[in-house]
């Protein structure tokens, strides 16, 4: 029986960087992978193979869009599907083989299997039971379904199966206009498939500022994706080769059908824990399956810790990094911090959409007297060069202290932009600093300092 100072198990974004990091503190560490690759999720069925169909895709929309502009002339490239799916794959490969030299690299052990815990201080992956001094679950999230809505993975799909279908579909119904829906509806819309987005509430991606939302939703009805909004899915009947979606509008209560030939079911994600035992444990959950743990991610039971999408906060995998780093900063008996105010958020839609810090909605809601500061990509040189004008940026700053309290971009590399603001903020930046701050010209970096700038006197270019 090999005994360990810590023993993570699961090696997505949070797991594998937990371990890197309790390594290079001089911890014994070993990662628990049930899995044949490294990576969880995120590397092998989510954001980096998602994020491969999406350069893809948009590759082909500028070839049968701007390239005739810019005086490049031909015919346009039809797609090969199959080498498409490859380009993905090798591309996950890439990514999870270098996960699995960075264990070696940082001698950590992985223990291939599931795992559970039998008693704290214990793993067990397979037949063979480990000691550890201290766990940690980073087991992740599964899609969550809806009642009446079997998934079979190849005509009603989750993101995994949307990643893998033999060919592409002529038709498409997207439950659920969150990111995971809007991200692979955007992929097939450009692939030509007709896509018909269903979605329950009134605005698309819940949560995000709303000026954000309807002019995102704007931009991809223009892009061709249909929505179908305040619409409750009752079912999904599968045929040979179709299905048949049924719903009813929540203003009339009235039933309508879609015929597709794909339905993906998008409704966000649950904490994956099923087998590591936690019932038997004592372990606290919430009412969503969620693990409870204290400031330190610790759950109520001595030595077992848990991060990511495992607990409660935005499912993304950087902030299951940030947890996994501070997680292993604590098992190393130093200071871990998560600045949980301060986690961007990305839609690598095109354009694409990012955020970070307060909507304006929640400043209204706090009755913190704010300014807007706003400039749209139009009156930005570079964006404008690449047909990318589109949106803008908006800067939320405290009337009184000028301070930055949330920032919402929709526009051309908006998840690079963000970043800048996400500085920013962690140093306590005022808008005014932001302002003050020489950008390159030209780049569309210089949307955020003309956005800051609103914040005070007034743009220059607007």
């Amino acid at each position: 029986m090999a005994s360990y100072d810590v023993i993570i198990i699961g090696a997505g974004p949070g797991g594998y960087v937990a371990a890197i990091r309790c390594a290079q503190l001089g911890l014994k560490t070993a990662c628990v992978e049930g899995r044949e690759t490294l990576g969880g999720t995120c590397l092998n069925v989510g954001c980096i193979p998602s994020k491969a169909m999406l350069h893809a895709s948009h590759m082909l929309h500028e070839a049968e869009h701007n390239f005739a502009k810019m005086g490049l002339k031909g015919k346009s490239p039809s797609v090969d599907w199959k080498q498409m799916l490859a380009y993905k794959d090798e591309t996950v490969e890439g990514n999870t083989k270098g996960i699995e030299f960075l264990f070696k690299k940082n001698k950590i052990d992985w223990l291939k299997g599931w795992g559970s815990i039998p008693e704290a201080g214990k793993v067990k992956v397979g037949d063979e039971v480990h000691e550890a001094k201290n766990i940690v679950i980073a087991t992740g999230s599964a899609p969550a379904s809806l009642p009446g809505v079997e998934v079979d993975e190849q005509i009603v799909v989750t993101s995994t199966g949307a990643l893998t279908l033999g060919k592409i579909p002529k038709t498409m119904v997207v439950i659920g206009a969150g990111v995971i829906g809007l991200e692979l509806g955007s992929v097939y819309a450009r692939l030509g498939t007709q896509v018909t987005v269903v979605e329950y509430l009134d605005a698309i991606t819940p949560g995000m500022d709303a000026e954000v939302q309807k002019t995102f939703q704007r931009m991809l009805t223009k892009q061709g994706l249909t929505f179908v909004m305040g619409a409750a899915v009752q079912g999904v009947e599968t045929l040979k080769t179709k299905a048949k979606v049924t719903y009813k509008l929540r203003k009339d209560d009235s039933e309508h059908v879609l015929d597709a030939d794909c339905v993906l079911v998008a409704t966000g994600r649950k904490p994956f824990t099923d087998g590591l035992g936690l019932t038997d444990l004592g372990i606290e959950t919430s009412k969503r399956g969620q693990i409870q743990t204290d400031a330190h991610w610790q759950t109520n039971v001595k030595g077992i810790y848990a991060i990511g999408d495992a607990i409660d906060g935005p499912m993304l995998a950087h902030k299951a990094e940030d947890e996994g780093m501070a997680v292993a900063e604590v098992l190393a008996g130093k200071h871990g911090h998560v600045n949980y105010g301060v986690i961007p958020g990305v839609i690598y839609t095109h354009p694409e959409v990012a955020n970070v810090g307060k909507t304006e909605e929640q400043i209204k809601e706090e009755g913190v007297a704010y300014k807007v500061g706003k400039f749209s990509f139009m009156g930005n040189a570079r964006a404008k060069a690449m047909f990318q004008g589109d949106g803008f940026v908006k800067i939320l700053a405290d009337k009184q202290t000028d301070r930055i309290l949330g920032a919402h971009i929709i526009g051309p590399s908006a998840g690079d932009l963000i970043h800048e603001i996400c500085v920013a903020m962690e140093f306590g930046a005022s808008a005014q600093d932001l302002a003050l701050t020489c950008h390159a010209h030209p780049t569309v970096s210089e949307a955020v300092r003309e956005a800051a700038l609103a914040c005070g006197d007034g743009p220059i270019h607007a």
